[in-house]
């Protein structure tokens, strides 16, 4: 065949844990190494692809071959398909005769190798995804996006901090038609801020088409309540048959792990429990209600009252219906940098209820103040709940501070003897891009009366709110 005389190249595909892979591509690097013409290409499969990938490959060149590894060559410089030359066999038949050399390798060594090969091969497709991820932007899609809030929220999302300086986003701002122009002016805006890692940012109004690859959903929608012009039953249709059209989206289009938030002014809890309702396949655990706004202006409260700063006061509780009937708890909450008497290394906290000495504010003042807080925040124009909706997400991704308490709305699995099934704000802490409550936190038995009260609420407004959507056709569509 003159087969010395010319560049010849070779194939050697095999399963990544087959011992007859390992020996033909051990015989294949020896050649390599002592043969100038000879060059060989190993490609390995992993054990659960290899049938379906040799399929391809045989039926693609038509090759008839049905083990591991195979094996071809061609002449490089005549071009043309590959010739298909077999197994391990056929190859170890090749080498002896025309090269007059073989392998000696043991049983024991092609085993070993073999696990070798497939450890090697797992570790490769690991750094491959790993680099695919910070090539790939993270999909963001974000619902009611013409709103003030959604606003604010995008130079958060895209200047590095939640998600990290080396992960690139997409967002998808979603919204009726009738906001298309107003997406398109945020569109301009973010894309004229040049934020490096705002890899693209595109608006939608086909809601069919809605949370496609979807990594992350962040669900704005809101109700505005007004009670004298119809009733609590009504407003709650109206979030019934939102989420009805966004969770079975959700489980259709976007991927597998997707992380669903709930935030707003209006049925925080409520959106969250009927997106987890309707879309039963999106996992619990990634669906989460924002109750950071609260934190955030109850702690302001606390601060104006200590004359000190807002982000010094730590582990203040809210339970319950965050944008309803909900419970600041103040048993547990913490100080950090008080100015008085008594000074500690950086880290020293004292007991809240220990420094304010004017109890009477705290339940005359503090406690009956609550409606008037949650007024506070449901007239924001979108700076505090976006900087909340950031916040629990930079969290959930990179860890909560160590030692603090974050409130956040969880479905609740009878933690605090808090009935199953509704989503419930509780006190959690963030680690490794998970969360989990803080069931040691120990609470009195007049805590524990409110809890139940709170817990009641949201049942009746979960009953309702699948009573309601029973009776009706979202969007007119039967």
């Amino acid at each position: 065949m003159g087969h010395g005389t010319w560049d010849t190249a070779h194939g050697t595909w095999g399963k990544a844990n087959c011992p007859h892979y390992a020996k033909a591509e051990h015989l294949a690097d020896y050649l390599q190494e002592n043969l100038p013409s000879f060059r060989v290409h190993k490609i390995t499969q992993h054990p659960d692809k290899w049938e379906q990938w040799l399929h391809d490959v045989c039926e693609t060149n038509g090759w008839e071959h049905r083990q591991s590894p195979i094996i071809w060559r061609e002449l490089l410089d005549r071009g043309g398909k590959g010739q298909l030359l077999g197994g391990l066999n056929e190859f170890l038949e090749y080498a002896q005769r025309y090269y007059g050399i073989t392998s000696m390798m043991l049983s024991e060594e092609m085993l070993d190798i073999a696990e070798e090969n497939l450890q090697t091969h797992l570790e490769i497709a690991k750094e491959d995804e790993e680099i695919k991820s910070l090539i790939k932007p993270m999909q963001i899609w974000i619902t009611s996006a013409s709103g003030p809030i959604c606003y604010q929220l995008i130079p958060l999302l895209a200047n590095g901090e939640v998600f990290g300086m080396t992960t690139e986003i997409s967002i998808h701002l979603l919204d009726t038609d009738q906001f298309k122009e107003v997406l398109c002016s945020i569109i301009m805006e973010a894309e004229d801020m040049a934020f490096p890692l705002l890899r693209s940012i595109s608006e939608h109004t086909d809601i069919d088409e809605a949370f496609i690859e979807a990594d992350l959903v962040i669900v704005l929608d809101d109700v505005p309540l007004n009670l004298e012009v119809q009733s609590l039953e009504n407003y709650i249709r109206e979030v019934s048959e939102i989420c009805q059209v966004y969770a079975p989206l959700i489980e259709k289009n976007a991927k597998s792990e997707v992380r669903v938030i709930s935030s707003g002014n209006t049925f925080a809890n409520l959106k969250a429990t009927l997106i987890m309702t309707y879309g039963p396949s999106i996992k619990p655990e990634n669906i989460i209600a924002i109750a950071t706004s609260w934190e955030s202006a109850a702690k302001a409260m606390l601060a104006r009252k200590l004359n000190m700063n807002t982000a010094g006061v730590k582990d203040v509780i809210v339970w319950g219906n965050i944008t309803g009937s909900n419970y600041i708890d103040l048993s547990h909450a913490k100080l950090s940098g008080y100015d008085s008497a008594l000074w500690g290394p950086a880290n020293f906290q004292r007991p809240l209820l220990n420094m304010i000495y004017d109890r009477e504010w705290i339940h005359s003042e503090f406690l009956s103040a609550q409606s008037s807080l949650s007024s506070r925040v449901r007239r924001c124009t979108g700076m505090l709940p976006a900087h909340a909706v950031a916040t629990v997400l930079q969290y959930w991704y990179h860890s909560s501070p160590p030692g603090e308490v974050v409130s956040v709305g969880v479905l609740s699995e009878g933690q605090f003897c808090i009935p199953e099934g509704i989503i419930f704000s509780m006190p959690v802490r963030f680690q490794n891009g998970n969360w989990e409550v803080i069931k040691e936190l120990v609470i009195d038995g007049t805590t524990q009366e409110v809890l139940e009260r709170l817990a009641h609420e949201l049942i009746q407004e979960k009953l309702v709110a699948i009573k309601e959507i029973k009776e009706i056709h979202p969007y007119g569509k039967s």
